[in-house]
């Protein structure tokens, strides 16, 4: 009788996101709500101080919104595509397939994201503004509804071309080099495939992602402070890359404080979907 393994079912990656994001949210807010030269725990402390405990969580209906288009979608292309090509094949695919698979399956996923990141951002960014200029959308879909009413369609997907390049860059990090780092650790035969490995392997998928990340999320952020000095993002790039090679990766560490943790958890929790409620198929 032959062994039986268990694959994804397509909507285990939305899951396995949103459940990360309900941990680490609150990294994502005060990210967001950062001030120059503060600390996170004296931004926490403020946050708390001023609006409560649960002010931490603003904007949660949103995060959770933006994994069940984002993620779940990457997920569910990259997953059910994988799985398919190697129905049958010698082993897994090479890195560069996953690479190419990584890249349309980010792609994808960030396109369709876009609604509910702007919202995401929008609603994070809220309680900074003052009382008369906020926003105060009740809950993601509120958000949704009042910008394609107020703003139009259009504005939904505004932002588009950055979300989906970012897709790109960050799926290529967390799920190809997930699914190479943890190929790799296995093969050493020093370790099964545990919850160990599972950290091991999504640990350096997120380092990777955070890296490959870096230098778009500076460009974003320069864009988006720049009072009309650049004419595009390529002359952004350009202005940036006179500073040196080291200015794309400013703000490095806080970046990987943030998303190393979410891609841990991400991976932890869908090889647990995985293996208690997975598909079963013939190994």
């Amino acid at each position: 009788m032959a062994a039986e393994a268990r694959v994804s079912r397509w909507y285990f990656g939305g899951l396995a996101s949103c459940g990360a994001a309900c941990c680490t949210h609150p990294l994502d807010l005060l990210k967001t709500q950062q001030e120059v030269k503060m600390r996170m725990t004296g931004m926490a402390l403020q946050v708390v101080r001023s609006d409560g405990v649960l002010a931490l969580y603003n904007g949660l209906s949103a995060s959770l919104c933006r994994q069940m288009t984002y993620s779940l979608t990457r997920f569910a292309i990259y997953e059910t595509v994988r799985d398919h090509v190697t129905k049958g094949s010698q082993g897994p695919p090479p890195f560069y397939k996953k690479v190419l698979l990584g890249s349309i399956s980010g792609c994808i996923g960030g396109f369709v994201g876009t609604p509910a990141d702007m919202v995401n951002v929008r609603m994070q960014n809220d309680m900074k503004l003052p009382q008369n200029q906020r926003r105060n959308y009740a809950h993601a879909l509120d958000g949704l509804y009042r910008v394609a009413r107020e703003e139009g369609l259009k504005k939904l997907f505004s932002g588009a071309t950055m979300a989906s390049s970012r897709g790109v860059f960050v799926t290529v990090g967390q799920l190809s080099c997930y699914d190479q780092a943890k190929q790799l650790v296995l093969s050493t035969g020093y370790l099964s495939d545990s919850i160990f490995t599972h950290f091991v392997a999504s640990f350096i998928a997120g380092g990777c992602a955070t890296f490959l990340c870096q230098p778009l999320d500076v460009l974003k952020t320069r864009l988006m402070n720049s009072k009309g000095e650049y004419q595009g993002v390529l002359h952004c790039a350009m202005e940036t890359a006179k500073l040196g090679p080291l200015a794309f990766y400013k703000g490095l560490l806080p970046a990987g404080i943030r998303l190393m943790p979410h891609t841990v958890l991400t991976f932890v929790f869908l090889e647990q979907l995985r293996k208690h409620f997975g598909i079963k198929v013939p190994s």
